[in-house]
């Protein structure tokens, strides 16, 4: 992936917002935006877990 301008991504996110956004909204944008890039970074490197093995894991009908 990609090295990201950290200082742009965060702009982009705050222009995005509503002009009454709390403190709160925007640590939350900024949570969900490193959680999918993390998510995305662990998808790239193999690091995935089927359907299949999580239903089994839990006992959840296929």
């Amino acid at each position: 992936m990609e090295k990201l301008n950290i200082k742009e991504e965060a702009r982009k996110l705050i222009d995005k917002l509503p002009d009454n956004s709390t403190w709160d909204d925007l640590m939350y944008e900024i949570y969900v935006r490193q959680v999918v890039e993390a998510g995305l970074v662990d998808s790239q490197a193999g690091n995935v877990t089927s359907v299949q093995e999580v239903r089994a894991k839990f006992g959840l009908p296929e």
